[in-house]
Parts: C-alpha cells; sequence; structure tokens
C-alpha cells in the first residue's frame, strides 16, 4: 500500500469480495536524507513520502485490515540507488522505478507475503495477468493513459503466477470513483509524480550529494561539448547532467535548435546535432525478459516501446546468445537512449523486454 488512491482501492476492493486482506507499506528511502535537495516549500508529487505512509495506516484501519510497515531500506540502496547513480556516471539513463519493481517490489514483497502466510500479493499496478498454453502472460491495462507495463518487462514467471492487477480492467475515471463509493480517505489524492528519493528532478544534484554523502567526490567528467563533425561548441561539467535527446540546458549559442545525440564517459565529450541526427533504425538490448513467450528461435514481428510515453513502433526482433537482442524498425525513431528499456509488444501482450546498450 503506498498510500494512493490506487493502492488503497485495490486493498478495499479485495477486502469487500471476502478476501483476507493484510496491508504492506515498503518503507523505501529515508525523507530526512539529503535535505539540501529538498524544494523550499517542501516535496510533493513523490511517491513512498512519509504522508504516503499515514495515509496508507488510515485506509488500512478505515477498511479494517492488518497493516505493516517494513523496512527496505538497505535493500532498495543497494539494489535501485546505487545502479543509478552508476548508470548516470557511466552516461546512460536509467528507470529505477523498473529496477524496484523488478528487485524490491515483486521479489522482497513476495518474501514477505511468504512470511505472513499470504498467497497472492496484490498491487495497484495497471496491468494484467492472463494464463494461457501453460504459462502466465503479462497484458497491458484497459486505459492505455495508464498501462504501466513497460516498468514490468523484468517479471518472472513465479513473480506472475502469485500477482493480482485489479486495476488492469479498470480507467482511472472508475477507479476514482470506486474509491468515493468505498468513501476512501485517499479518493481525491492527486498522483505521484517524482521518483522518491530526487525530490527536485535533478538527477544530477543528487548524484553529486549522494556521493558526497558517502564520503565520495563525484568523478571529474566535465569535457568539451562537440558536434558529430568534432568540432568543439563549448564546454560541460559532466556527461551525467546529459541525456540522449536533450535540448535545454546545453549552454551553448547556435543558429539552430541543437540536441544531444550521445555522450562518451571515456572521452568525457557531449556529442550534438541537428533533431535529424536523433533517429536511428536499430538497437541493442542486453538483459532481456521474455516474460509471456519462450525465447524464439526465429525473428519475432513486434511493436516496441523505447521509454514509457514512446508510441510503440513496428520492428523485427532477434534474439541471440546470452539475452541479448537486435530490433530492426521499419521506420527510424527518436532518441534511443542508453540505459532505458525496449520492450516488445504484441497488440495487448507483452513479449518481454530488455536495456538498451
Amino acid at each position: 500500500m503506498s498510500g494512493g488512491v490506487d493502492s488503497s482501492t485495490v486493498a478495499a476492493l479485495l477486502a469487500r469480495q471476502g478476501r483476507s486482506v493484510i496491508g504492506l507499506t515498503m518503507q523505501l528511502w529515508n525523507q530526512r536524507r539529503l535535505p539540501e535537495l529538498v524544494p523550499e516549500g517542501g516535496a510533493t508529487g513523490r511517491c513512498c513520502s512519509l504522508d504516503d505512509v499515514y495515509d496508507a495506516r488510515r485506509v488500512a484501519e478505515q477498511i479494517g485490515i492488518p497493516y505493516y510497515v517494513v523496512n527496505f531500506e538497505e535493500q532498495f540502496e543497494e539494489r535501485v540507488v546505487a545502479p543509478f547513480v552508476e548508470e548516470y556516471l557511466a552516461g546512460r539513463t536509467p528507470i529505477p522505478c523498473t529496477l524496484c519493481n523488478n528487485y524490491i517490489k515483486f521479489d522482497r514483497f513476495l518474501e514477505m507475503a511468504d512470511a505472513v502466510g499470504a498467497h497472492h500479493i496484490a498491487t495497484g499496478h495497471y496491468a494484467r495477468v492472463r494464463q494461457r498454453d501453460g504459462r502466465y502472460q503479462l497484458l497491458r491495462a484497459v486505459d492505455p493513459s495508464k498501462d504501466q507495463t513497460y516498468f514490468l518487462f523484468g517479471l518472472t514467471q513465479q513473480q506472475l503466477a502469485r500477482t493480482l492487477f485489479p486495476l488492469g480492467e479498470m480507467t482511472k475515471t472508475e477507479v476514482r470513483a470506486l474509491a468515493r463509493s468505498f468513501d476512501l480517505a485517499v479518493a481525491a489524492k492527486s498522483d505521484s509524480q517524482e521518483i522518491c528519493f530526487v525530490p527536485n528532478g535533478d538527477y544530477a544534484g543528487f548524484l553529486s550529494a549522494w556521493l558526497r554523502e558517502r564520503g565520495e567526490r563525484v568523478p571529474s567528467a566535465a569535457g568539451p561539448i562537440v558536434n558529430s563533425a568534432g568540432r568543439t561548441l563549448g564546454a560541460h561539467a559532466g556527461v551525467h547532467h546529459f541525456t540522449v535527446g536533450q535540448r535545454r540546458g546545453l549552454g551553448i549559442a547556435a543558429g539552430e535548435p541543437l540536441y544531444v545525440i550521445r555522450t562518451d564517459p571515456e572521452s568525457q565529450q557531449v556529442v550534438v546535432g541537428g533533431q535529424h541526427e536523433l533517429l536511428r533504425s536499430q538497437l541493442a538490448a542486453t538483459e532481456v525478459n521474455w516474460i509471456s513467450i519462450a525465447s524464439p528461435s526465429q525473428p519475432v514481428r513486434a511493436q516496441v516501446k523505447i521509454r514509457n510515453k514512446h508510441a510503440a513502433a513496428a520492428a523485427w526482433i532477434e534474439a541471440s546468445a546470452e539475452g541479448r537482442v537486435e530490433v530492426n524498425f521499419d521506420e527510424p525513431q527518436r532518441a534511443i537512449t542508453p540505459g532505458q528499456a525496449a520492450v516488445f509488444y504484441q497488440e495487448d501482450l507483452v513479449l518481454g523486454g530488455g536495456w538498451i546498450e
């Protein structure tokens, strides 16, 4: 229970159905850490805050279910925060929410379910699960504007077998109406938007503060900003300040709009160019998890998303050894970004996904 309207509605719905429900909130990040990052007036809109824990407890009391807060801060630091920092320093753009799902919310959470004798876990994610041909399959949510399957591609068959997504068949409007019908205290609460451990959205600032807290220094990554021909246009303070496709904050003046085409931590170069230079027809992805089908021995026709808000594009996917795939798009795609996920779909079915090299 995150304290938001979605997980609260799930808990109330299952309780109304006569299920034996236990509410669990995962304490992942100490909100008092790195106070220098909290914006004036306090942080708002981030998940897993102290206010969210209070709201989750209040909802549990309201619907009459046992409720516990479980501290996973150490595991979260090791499996989510540290890799997030490492990826940014390596010039990639990570997705902490996916790491949290893979290693905390659907891993440690299941261990806690076993500890309390629960057969299933239920969350407020917008997704669906079905069983077909002896395999559990992940499907998009009915509400495309809320679908969260992009962040769930790493789930295993064992995890899907024990997971309930009651909101997958509902729209957000229907969920809020259901919350109001249950008279939940959080029925009108707005959705969280920010990453829980980056209260101001400044990733580079978080990296510096986190390393400083640990007694470490940010590795020197200052270098030139160059165009694709190698001409120096300016200088930067570190490649971790940039991501592929970025236009604002480059610190250089030009006669045409310039975008980050790629970053190179080894040479410490940030390469910029015109929007047409962001287009790519191919990508390679590693650590691929085929979630709904067995690893294919032949090329697969699918639609591929390269970021959460990306409109999935038609492509051929060819799997190779050691969990790697090559993706060839029918049409070039804009800003294929290392560190993001490539997730493969056939209509509503989520075939799998991996990390873009």
